[in-house]
């Protein structure tokens, strides 16, 4: 059996297929792309059981076939070839795969498609609650990338290990929490079709950012499954089977003490006294006046120290209150676009909100962070 491709149109799909191939896995059938061709469709399916990418090409091809081969060998090779036709033939006898080119010739082992780890369609799922919503890839995008920060790395709390996505009568809410930090962002115009919570794995979160585009994106949940289709490509994960947390209660109602500053310059600032923050609690001080705040942080290790100045407009009361400074580097980098932050505070105990002063259009975007204790 022989099919013949074009290498640059092979590479451009195989590029998206294989952020799913693990890297080190006991299971080396996992290491593999499954290639099924049926009626001049190429599907080619790569897995690491808990997340599975699919795509289609079109072929050349006279024959059905399904076989397995080993991922990155066959990437590295499609990848060096020049733009030129690959020709595939498979012999049987031998279990080997002859490809060639106008110039060169190359061959590869490959296994029965019976060996490779069946692909979870939600297509040909029996569960009858399958919830339904299509958004922009960009806006998708941004949303995750807004948020993923701040998802958990630490197992002992496992919903807490990805992404909840939480559809509701106000649209669709994207939360992630560490215990430490927690980011809340509201799209208001997506349509929620069922009030319900699934939680997307951190792994899914982060490969789905690499392959989404300005295009609609269709994404379907299942209680135990979700899959976003692109255009051309298919992620399918597992979703998170823990109950995430009651996140709206650690949600302060009187933090009536208000702080506008520069977004730029606060996070200039809190990047240089990082430098004097001693490395196990990574500790930054802020002084708050009114129209001014100064931070400051010291290394007693070392005995340096460093203090700033910036201007700012607040509200409340003389306070002095401590941040992890790498958790609030995060949260002014991911608001790096916004000009001004808006800090909420009660209390140097208290969590504090973090926002956009200025608002954009359909989303609503909360930060959340634990202040840490300071010497006094």
């Amino acid at each position: 059996m022989e099919f013949k491709v074009n290498s640059k149109e092979l590479e451009k799909l195989l590029s998206k297929i294989i952020p799913a191939v693990p890297t080190r896995t006991p299971m080396k059938i996992l290491e593999n792309f499954l290639f099924d061709i049926k009626d001049g469709l190429l599907t080619v399916y790569a897995t690491d059981l808990e997340i599975s990418l699919k795509s289609f090409l079109s072929v050349i091809s006279d024959d059905n076939v399904k076989f397995v081969i080993q991922a990155h060998h066959l990437y590295n090779l499609v990848k060096s070839l020049k733009d030129t036709t690959i020709n595939f033939l498979l012999q049987e006898s031998n279990k080997k795969i002859i490809l060639t080119t106008d110039t060169g010739k190359y061959s590869l082992s490959y296994l029965e498609a019976e060996d490779f780890p069946e692909i979870p369609s939600l297509n040909d799922s029996k569960e009858q609650d399958i919830n339904e919503i299509s958004i922009n890839g960009e806006e998708l995008r941004s949303a995750i990338e807004r948020t993923a920060f701040a998802m958990s790395k630490e197992e002992i709390r496992p919903a807490l290990l990805g992404t909840l996505f939480e559809f509701s009568d106000d649209g669709l809410r994207f939360v992630t929490t560490d215990g430490h930090r927690l980011v809340n962002l509201l799209r208001k115009n997506i349509e929620a079709p069922v009030k319900k919570q699934y939680v997307v794995p951190e792994r899914a979160v982060n490969v789905l950012t690499k392959i989404l585009d300005e295009k609609e994106v269709k994404v379907y949940f299942t209680n135990t499954y979700v899959s976003f289709r692109l255009s051309d490509i298919e992620l399918i994960s597992r979703l998170i089977s823990h109950k995430y947390p009651e996140y709206q209660s650690v949600i302060p109602l009187e933090n009536e003490y208000l702080l506008k500053i520069n977004t730029k310059e606060l996070n200039e600032s809190i990047k240089r006294m990082m430098l004097f923050s001693t490395s196990n609690t990574r500790r930054v001080k802020f002084s708050l006046n009114k129209e001014y705040i100064t931070i400051s942080a010291e290394d007693v290790d070392t005995g340096s120290a460093g203090e700033e100045k910036v201007s700012c407009e607040y509200s409340g009361e003389p306070m002095d209150i401590g941040f992890n400074s790498q958790y609030m580097n995060d949260i002014l980098s991911h608001l790096s676009d916004y000009e001004e932050v808006l800090f909420k505070l009660h209390s140097p105990t208290k969590a504090v909100i973090i926002e956009p002063a200025e608002k954009k259009e359909n989303i609503e975007l909360m930060m959340l962070l634990m202040p840490v204790r300071i010497n006094t």
